[in-house]
């Protein structure tokens, strides 16, 4: 499908690099969700450049992904990785360094799409000074966090007075499920424009294949029971629970049940100590030999781990949406998922998978022994995932969504300074 030429935006992804390797530290979600929107709004007719901040001196200023679509590093800050909680101190330098791209490149962009707390600040000073529509995700919200950790950092009050700021003065804030939404409107504001558009996944690339072919690949037998975890190592991620259900007698009592983990970040990077944590577990257990670690997976090469798995567990203690039960539903997998945020969304108990409580171990394997004792409701469950991937959450319906959304707030843009000459 043609379409004709929309306008320009600006998606501000602070911490979130579009163009890096998904797996390295703190890239995960966000930076898909970005990436994939920006490219899929370019097909669409839309100019879309993606600004975040450049945390290497290797990396290029910018790189281009597709015709009208690209990334662009400024500087802001040390040429290094900086973590999200230490980050707020190098955002004026980054107001700065984006307005001088403006100015040198003669660019006001009349849309901004900020994504996390930290470009929302970002996106609220510029609303301040030009004649712009906000719009916002969150990815994930500060007053539902707090409540998952047990050490708050000092940056907290700050995150939460820009998040509630946010969702009351930005045009519109997107959640990505009813859940979201409800969490919104309970823990941040009343107040605000939210509008509810779910993240996609590209169901080209993540589709069902030949799990034979594909487990003979990847070196695991046709007898073996798999659960597959694709995520962070991050205490809020819900790994121990995991590992410690897999270690239940209910999982046990099955054959040849092994567990892949995916992710991971560099030895010596911030999630090493997770990592090492969980490994000490996996041997507390005796699971050493049926626990693979198997590191930082291309994001191309995913789908074939979610097909060779039989289920895939998502055990988070909280996920605004989480795009890996997509993703592996996608593939033809059943989710057990934990039953917080958008997970409850994502995710259908007794359809496409099965939901469990947060940190709920003898709950978690309990699920995962019936699903194993189960191999036709396991099949059926695969099959309605991936219907309901293909039909609700394929980027080029969630891009026609986003691209509807856009040209309405553009056209009420218009409307302000030119009253009725434009009909949205």
């Amino acid at each position: 499908m043609a379409y004709k030429t929309r306008g320009s935006v600006a998606l501000i992804s602070v911490h979130g690099d579009p163009a890096v390797s998904i797996g390295c530290e703190e890239a995960g979600g966000q930076n898909v969700y970005v990436r994939q929107m920006g490219e899929a709004l370019a097909e669409r007719g839309w100019t879309v450049d993606m600004f975040t901040r450049k945390s290497h001196p290797d990396q290029l200023n910018v790189v281009k992904h597709q015709p009208g679509c690209r990334t662009i590093r400024l500087e802001a800050g040390p040429q290094t990785f900086v973590s999200r909680d230490r980050l707020f101190e190098y955002l004026p330098k980054f107001l700065s360094a984006f307005q001088t791209f403006q100015h040198q490149n003669g660019t006001i962009y009349p849309l901004i799409h900020t994504n996390y707390w930290l470009s929302a600040w970002v996106g609220l000073e510029l609303k301040q000074s030009q004649a712009i529509r906000l719009l916002h995700n969150n990815h994930s919200l500060g007053a539902v966090k707090y409540r998952t950790v047990t050490t708050v950092p000092m940056i907290a009050k700050t995150r939460l007075q820009i998040e509630k700021q946010c969702l009351e003065q930005a045009d519109c804030v997107i959640a990505t499920s009813p859940q979201e939404r409800d969490y919104l409107r309970s823990h941040v504001s009343t107040k605000g424009n939210i509008e509810v558009i779910p993240c996609g996944t590209d169901t080209q690339r993540f589709q069902h294949q030949n799990s034979t072919a594909l487990r003979q690949k990847l070196g695991i037998r046709d007898e073996t029971k798999l659960i597959l975890y694709v995520g962070r190592f991050d205490p809020r991620k819900g790994i121990e629970t995991l590992v410690r259900a897999v270690g239940n007698p209910e999982v046990q009592h099955h054959q040849n049940v092994k567990l892949i983990i995916v992710g991971g970040s560099r030895s010596g990077e911030k999630d090493s100590q997770e990592q090492n944590r969980i490994r000490a577990i996996v041997n507390e257990l005796g699971l050493q030999d049926q626990v693979i670690f198997a590191g930082r997976i291309d994001h191309e090469h995913l789908s074939a781990y979610y097909t060779a798995a039989d289920l895939c567990v998502v055990p988070s203690l909280y996920e605004p949406f989480g795009l890996v039960p997509i993703e592996a539903m996608a593939c033809g997998t059943p989710v057990i998922a934990s039953a917080v945020g958008g997970l409850k969304f994502t995710v259908v108990h007794g359809q496409t998978g099965l939901l469990v409580p947060p940190k709920a171990v003898d709950e978690l394997a309990h699920a995962i022994d019936y699903l194993f004792s189960h191999p036709r409701e396991l099949h059926i469950m695969g099959e309605a995932g991936r219907h309901r991937v293909t039909t609700q959450f394929s980027w080029p319906g969630v891009a026609d969504q986003m691209d509807q959304l856009y040209l309405t707030q553009l056209h009420q843009l218009c409307n302000k300074f030119f009253p009725g000459q434009f009909v949205s």
